[in-house]
């Protein structure tokens, strides 16, 4: 287990992908930040968060795709790049393995049961989760709003090839 100067460098590199989603992070920057080699960070950071930084910075950005596809006012290509990712293919397919449904889909249907929700809550619920969609088939927004729909991504490239984790 990371000792706590770890955990708090491993928290400055997950922060800084929270902040900053939208602009080219790979693996190396992020392990810089954090003080580590590339190899140790990633290691680390699946340890600490149960994920690869990789697959973490895709989550947030897929939950910021799906924060402005809800708006309506946006395209899914317009999101793709507003995200930081380079590929509109390989983001639909993420998108469509986190959230259960397509980009497009998922804009156009209804987004009203999140409107009665504060932006804290939505995006609680909203959030897509690997582990939520293998186990149920959904994420979580679907499962707490049947009647409207949403929810699962494998490695793909966005731009950040070097994103991925070592081996």
């Amino acid at each position: 287990m990371p000792d706590l100067d770890e955990l708090r460098r491993l928290r400055r590199a997950r922060d800084r992908m929270d902040r900053e989603y939208a602009q080219p992070l790979d693996v190396p920057a992020l392990a810089k930040t954090a003080l580590m080699s590339t190899a140790h960070f990633s290691r680390r950071f699946r340890e600490a968060y149960g994920e690869t930084p990789y697959s973490y910075l895709m989550t947030r950005r897929i939950e910021r795709a799906k924060a402005l596809l809800r708006r309506g006012d946006m395209t899914v290509t317009d999101a793709c790049f507003a995200v930081g990712c380079t590929s509109l293919g390989s983001f639909s397919a993420r998108f469509t393995e986190l959230v259960g449904e397509s980009p497009s889909a998922y804009r156009a249907r209804n987004h009203d049961e999140l409107k009665a929700m504060t932006g804290c809550q939505a995006m609680v619920v909203g959030r897509p989760s690997r582990r939520a969609s293998r186990s149920s088939g959904t994420d979580p927004s679907r499962r707490a709003a049947r009647s409207s729909g949403s929810g699962p991504i494998k490695p793909s490239s966005f731009g950040e090839a070097s994103v991925v984790s070592p081996a």
